[in-house]
């Protein structure tokens, strides 16, 4: 089996587990997860994870600073049974484990690494467009003159 294979197979099953236990703890199952491996990282995203009671409190400032607080406990009483899953599929165990929660989104994204710091980009939904690149501003098209 090629390396790409194993790590094709490992993302999938620990997709799987992600959105199980996501479930089994919220009672809200995530729309999709997304999971990254490589060598010395995992990261997996849980999209559309929060309940419509947590996306509804989210919209002010005060209640996304509650559900983010409320996913970092959970995180950290679960983690380790996560974290007991990735060593069994990897053979290797997890070092670090963080939790980034996106309230304004509803994305989860565990990220567990091995001493590296990982920096996360999540992306705009397709179709939304952004025109500035490192502080250029967007090209209006040909200047007048």
């Amino acid at each position: 089996m090629s390396e790409r294979t194993k790590t094709a197979a490992l993302s999938e099953e620990l997709a799987q587990i992600a959105m199980a236990m996501q479930s089994e703890r919220t009672g809200h199952t995530p729309k999709a997860v997304t999971v990254v491996a490589s060598d010395e990282t995992v990261v997996l995203t849980l999209h559309e994870a929060l309940t419509p009671a947590e996306k509804i409190l989210a919209r002010t400032e005060s209640g996304a600073s509650k559900v983010e607080q409320y996913h970092r406990a959970l995180f950290a009483v679960s983690c380790d049974e996560l974290r007991k899953e990735i060593q069994r599929l990897t053979g290797r165990k997890v070092r670090e484990a963080a939790v980034v929660v996106e309230p304004a989104t509803g994305a989860i994204v565990h990220a567990f690494t091995s001493g590296t710091v990982v920096q996360i980009f999540q992306l705009e939904p397709h179709g939304m467009a952004t025109h500035v690149s490192a502080g250029v501003p967007p090209d209006d098209g040909p200047s007048a003159g």
